[in-house]
């Protein structure tokens, strides 16, 4: 056959392309564990992160250690506030939140007055992280939240102190937000103002306000500069996951001293 024939071209075409595709595929196929394991790495460092465990310059042997040290994972049924020991077979070290809301056995559907933070959909369960000290005495609960931003879904670690009302330190860990403004929301700056932050008012009802300048009292958090609306998504957040639909039961229970000792 010619060399210059449009039947040899086409075969070397697809000659190429089948090796490419089987070269790509190994590659995804052979990275894939290491994937995982940098994917489950970041998100302890996030976790202690929140509790105010991480410390800069933390190797990944280390973030390892620490986590299995101070972190203990649970499961919460998120109608009771009650610990379960597993889900669907799955324990509190394995359990993975975002894929049981996808699942309609383990999912609630949001009716749309409900649906402030804008996620249509959540788990039954979720998972929580009990932050322990050296003595395994827990300072603090952290807790996975996540509500539709400006652009994104924003998805934030939220470490509680053992009253259940008190916020400890908050981690916004994945967004697409705006850079330079709806994006602050990884700050460490504007993180650090919620640190001492109450989360409910005198009468238990989350009381967390995201306002425009002017921040003050036990409640209030200054909104981003320029990125309203991310800062209103932050506003939904907090008030849909502390709310009764959300970690509001568990939280009753912690501040009873119910739950906050595992």
């Amino acid at each position: 056959m010619s060399n210059e024939s449009i039947g040899k071209t086409i075969g070397v075409v697809l000659a190429i392309s089948l090796v490419c595709s089987v070269v790509v595929s190994g590659a995804a196929v052979a990275l894939k564990p290491t994937q995982q394991q940098n994917k489950q790495l970041d998100k302890q460092r996030n976790i202690l992160d929140a509790a105010g465990l991480y410390k800069a310059g933390m190797s990944a042997k280390d973030i390892r250690e620490a986590y299995a040290q101070h972190i203990e994972p649970r499961i919460v049924e998120l109608a009771t506030g009650n610990y379960v020991e597993e889900v669907d077979g799955k324990k509190a070290d394995t359990f993975d939140q975002r894929k049981a809301s996808k699942d309609p056995k383990f999912n609630t559907e949001i009716p749309a007055g409900e649906d402030v933070a804008s996620i249509k959909r959540r788990s039954n369960f979720a998972s929580v992280y009990l932050a322990k000290d050296d003595s395994g005495t827990v300072t603090s609960v952290v807790l996975p939240v996540h509500g539709y931003g400006l652009w994104s879904m924003m998805y934030a670690f939220v470490a509680v102190q053992p009253d259940g009302n008190t916020v400890s330190g908050l981690t916004y860990y994945e967004q697409g937000e705006t850079p330079g403004l709806g994006g602050e929301v990884e700050n460490p700056t504007w993180r650090g103002k919620w640190k001492g932050k109450e989360l409910f008012a005198a009468d238990g009802k989350p009381a967390i306000q995201v306002v425009k300048g002017g921040a003050s009292g036990d409640h209030q958090i200054d909104a981003l500069s320029g990125a309203t609306l991310t800062s209103n998504g932050v506003q939904h957040t907090f008030t849909y996951w502390m709310g009764e639909n959300g970690f509001g039961p568990y939280l009753t229970k912690v501040r009873n001293g119910e739950a906050n000792n595992g």
